[in-house]
């Protein structure tokens, strides 16, 4: 029998220590080097959050807006959008001419970028819960392009049609989007924002199928709703199919706001729908060409096919976090989240932060006073002729954006006493609509000169849809009572989209 000596037993000691030491050092080492991967990967193109928990400071990273709200990074990873179910759209687009209306938003996740891979992510099936894992946080690194995807799939993309703000999504609100050619592919992009909003004659020569792949936020006034309408009337007029590849509405869980009046109608509101109608641009294109909504002989419906692919996994009421900011002034889910309500000071003089490190994230004024916080506001690119430039705000910023980033700003002057508003938030109208009331009486008695609140007031009805909801504020209505006066119209409205839905109702 062999017996271990003090010496032997020593020396096996100090290789378990050495092998242990080497072992752990070892996973040390493999376990930064995964985290450092996916840290590069998410910091691309999804929103980020600070240790502390509090919203980055709005900044581009790759040319790409980087969005910096609370909200769970996770939420994206949960289903799979339209573009990515290739096996439901690529054999339509098998020898066809294929024209893409499209923008920054219409990405898809880079795992399934090879030109052989047909099936789609979600029926992928595996036993190892390790790939499943994997699987899941590649599907929210959606960070390649719509039309570099196609074009590796052999896909024959002979155009692109680029919205207001553009292919790369970096032109302020109503700013002139120009025709152009996108320098990595050499295709031609169409502008169908500025003096042409709806493809011409000469845009579609030659196209057999048009695919529509841009993100919304679920608002009647966003005008990418717009450009859809305008697609799908160009297209059925010449007979050429429309594909359109769904993804979710962030507000998707709110149908609220005044039913639009067909003598309202305009760019920014074009079809008899609340502000908020809960609905993905597949069911609205569902709605429009089977409610007959396009200015077409009734003939030109059977002669060309509109395609929704739905997203896989969606839930209405589920939270969405975009993966990239649809538009220059919408950077995080805050802003998003505002946008229902806070646009509708765009008819006012009220600011809500454009030109300003919070676009849609405040409420200001440089003498009715909305808060002690004193923001300025300068032309920059996503806004080159801001409301009040070259002024000091009185603002109230919401929570969860951070004003404290702000040079002079007191922390202890930003303390939010309202929730985040959600929804369309009508007090929040009336409570300003008051403010320069209020301020109007105390300068008369000083003979100084009054602010007057709405500026603009048919851009308020056309967002609106209506002028009833100015009327109401001007009478001094309250929100219940104002709320109620759409009841009716809503309800009907409700009744009519369900043929449409193409998610559970949140009904």
């Amino acid at each position: 029998m062999k017996v271990l000596t003090s010496v032997t037993l020593s020396k096996v000691f100090r290789r378990l220590t050495s092998s242990a030491f080497i072992a752990v050092l070892s996973l040390a080492l493999i376990s930064l080097s995964l985290t450092g991967c996916v840290q590069q990967r998410l910091s691309k193109h999804v929103y980020t959050s600070d240790t502390g928990g509090n919203a980055k400071h709005p900044t581009l990273i790759e040319k790409q807006p980087t969005l910096g709200d609370k909200q769970p990074v996770s939420s994206t990873k949960q289903f799979t959008v339209g573009a990515e179910r290739y096996s439901k759209y690529l054999p339509l687009l098998a020898g066809k001419r294929v024209s893409l209306v499209v923008n920054q938003s219409a990405l898809v996740s880079s795992h399934s970028a090879l030109p052989s891979s047909t099936v789609e992510p979600e029926e992928r099936e595996s036993s190892n819960s390790l790939a499943t894992q994997k699987n899941k946080i590649k599907t929210s690194q959606r960070n390649q392009h719509l039309l570099d995807a196609l074009l590796q799939r052999s896909v024959n993309v002979v155009s692109i049609m680029s919205p207001e703000h553009g292919f790369r999504g970096d032109k302020g609100a109503g700013e002139k989007v120009d025709s152009n050619i996108d320098a990595k592919t050499g295709l031609p992009i169409h502008s169908l924002y500025g003096p042409t909003k709806k493809p011409t004659p000469d845009m579609l020569d030659g196209i057999d199928v048009i695919v529509f792949d841009i993100q919304d936020v679920g608002v009647r006034f966003y005008t990418y709703l717009s450009t859809l309408h305008y697609v799908l009337e160009a297209a059925f007029a010449r007979n050429i199919d429309v594909i359109v590849l769904d993804r979710p509405n962030p507000n998707g869980r709110y149908v609220d706001g005044p039913v639009l009046q067909s003598e309202f109608s305009s760019f920014i509101g074009m079809h008899p729908i609340p502000v908020l109608h809960g609905m993905t641009l597949g069911e609205l294109a569902q709605m429009i060409v089977g409610e007959q909504w396009l200015d077409i002989d009734a003939s030109s419906y059977d002669n060309a096919k509109l395609t929704v692919v739905p997203v896989q996994g969606y839930q209405r009421t589920a939270h969405y976090s975009l993966p990239v900011a649809p538009s220059p002034n919408l950077p995080n889910d805050l802003s998003i989240r505002l946008y229902p309500t806070l646009c509708f000071f765009e008819g006012t003089d009220v600011s809500i932060g454009r030109g300003t490190d919070f676009p849609f994230q405040l409420i200001g004024h440089p003498f009715v006073e909305f808060g002690k916080t004193k923001i300025p506001v300068n032309a920059n690119s996503a806004a080159p002729h801001p409301k009040h430039e070259n002024t000091l705000l009185s603002a109230h910023v919401f929570s969860y954006a951070d004003p404290t980033i702000l040079e002079g700003s007191d922390s202890k002057q930003t303390t939010h006493k309202r929730s985040p508003i959600s929804g369309l938030d009508i007090a929040t109208l009336i409570d300003a609509y008051s403010r320069f009331s209020e301020y109007n009486k105390m300068v008369s008695a000083s003979d100084a000169s009054e602010e007057t609140f709405f500026t603009r007031p048919d851009f308020f009805d056309k967002l609106a849809g209506t002028d009833a909801l100015r009327y109401q504020i001007q009478a001094g209505k309250t929100p219940a009572e104002i709320r109620q006066s759409w009841q009716k119209e809503l309800s009907k409205f409700r009744e009519k989209r369900k043929a449409y839905l193409l998610y559970e109702d949140t009904d």
